[in-house]
């Protein structure tokens, strides 16, 4: 089956990302189901959209919207799938919701997006434990607009432009394309950050 605009995906193992392994034992991070920081954002391809073309295939791995997996609960307290559910462990995604995609092993961003990762604030009066509006550049969707960067250039993006994603253990920053304002040069004293519940 495929759908006519939407992609058809499933969880890479489940909705939600909310346990850690210690050890050998597991704990659990959260209990509820509306918190968006623990949801699974990471989805198989299942199919692709008929009238839509694309470069994702079938099979391909996908980093998605927090609100396709997430369920809610209604006016009346009932617990409910989001609006992209189409059957168990199945959901229709917009080409708007898909924010990455893996192929042959290597990430690859889409659309008006690119993921940055921080870095460790260097000034000594920043509280922060990482450099505002400042980060190495990860992934790019190759768009004209960046041109001149290239993947770990030292980039600086607008306020309240970014937002944040685990992919593959690493913390990035998914940042609009037109929201990267600037490419630094490197002083020898930038280092990449990554907070310690990771």
């Amino acid at each position: 089956m495929q759908g006519l605009f939407d992609f058809i995906v499933t969880p890479v193992e489940s909705r939600y990302n909310n346990t850690k392994e210690i050890g050998d034992k597991k704990l659990i991070l959260n209990t509820e189901i509306f918190t968006h920081k623990n949801v699974n954002r990471n989805a198989i391809v299942l199919a692709t959209p008929k009238a839509i073309k694309t470069k994702i295939k079938v099979g391909d791995e996908v980093i998605i919207h927090h609100n396709v997996f997430r369920r809610f609960n209604d006016i009346r307290g009932e617990e409910k799938n989001s609006r992209s559910y189409f059957k168990e462990d199945q959901y229709f995604v917009d080409i708007d919701q898909i924010y990455l995609y893996k192929q042959n092993g290597k990430w690859k961003s889409i659309d008006d997006y690119c993921f940055v990762k921080p870095i460790k604030s260097y000034n000594i009066f920043n509280t922060e434990p990482e450099q505002p509006l400042v980060g190495i550049l990860k992934y790019t969707n190759g768009s004209k607009e960046l041109d001149s960067l290239r993947v770990n250039d030292l980039v600086g993006f607008t306020p309240n432009s970014e937002f944040e994603f685990v992919i593959d253990n690493e913390r990035l920053y998914r940042v609009l394309t037109k929201a990267i304002t600037i490419k630094y040069e490197y002083q020898g004293k930038e280092k990449e950050y990554n907070p310690s519940w990771l």
